[in-house]
């Protein structure tokens, strides 16, 4: 992405656009080995190496996270008056625009993306796409052959129907059980929905993959780590956008 060399330094949050001037004009900022004046030139963000009074500065604004969410945070950019997924980041990527690849319910746990390419955040969500995303339930009452059958032929809801989807149950107990839910679509509440229609109340919920994308095991809740350039082509892939 080429960018002014103001805007790109205000991006990634080294001071507003009139004091990233002045840092540029005072010679403070290099781009390739060379001493930058002028604030209105340009630069590919993605590859140039900067550097801010002599010290590198990882200067990408296209960037994409695997988060593991913890219970208790709002999935959304900001909220005034309760803690945030963006909390848990370094101030650059929400300044670089870096955004929830759809929602997780306040309580529920697991695989959150970010991304900043708007284009891949839009095909991922797209109902049409039908990306797989894979949750563990915790639900009261037994599970049996007839739940699975249910969520294998789609849920009628109140407001639609809900696709297929496929349950596995891993435990059954009188009082609750445990199982596995791959959905294609991610609609609010959806999956606490579908188990409320069968006559079982979620009593927790952590997702374990989106699309082709699982829950890096060595992140703890509220670790993160940038997406490899393997899982990221592999996520493009799933988007229908297949790089030539």
């Amino acid at each position: 992405m080429r960018i002014r060399l103001d805007r790109w330094l205000a991006m990634l949050g080294l001071g507003s656009r009139s004091r990233v001037r002045e840092r540029i004009r005072d010679g403070q900022i290099s781009v390739e080995g060379q001493v930058i004046q002028d604030p209105a030139l340009s630069f590919e963000t993605e590859t140039a190496a900067l550097r801010v009074s002599g010290v590198p500065v990882d200067g990408r604004v296209t960037r994409h996270v695997m988060l593991y969410k913890p219970a208790g945070l709002l999935t959304a950019a900001r909220d005034a008056k309760q803690p945030t997924v963006m909390d848990l980041l370094d101030p650059v990527y929400a300044g670089i625009g870096c955004m929830p690849v759809g929602r997780l319910d306040k309580d529920t746990t697991g695989l959150l993306l970010l991304t900043c390419d708007g284009e891949l955040n839009h095909r991922l969500l797209a109902p049409g796409r039908h990306v797989d995303k894979r949750y563990r339930a915790r639900v009261t009452g037994r599970l049996d052959a007839e739940d699975v059958r249910r969520f294998a032929d789609g849920l009628e809801l109140s407001d639609f129907r809900a696709r297929p989807a496929e349950l596995r149950i891993l435990s059954a107990e009188e009082a609750s059980s445990e199982a596995e839910v791959t959905v294609t679509e991610g609609k609010y509440h959806q999956v606490k929905r579908m188990f409320a229609a069968a006559g079982h109340e979620v009593t927790a919920l952590h997702r374990c993959s989106f699309g082709p994308l699982e829950l890096d095991p060595a992140l703890s809740p509220g670790q993160w780590r940038e997406l490899t350039a393997e899982e990221l082509r592999s996520l493009r892939k799933a988007a229908g956008m297949e790089e030539a």
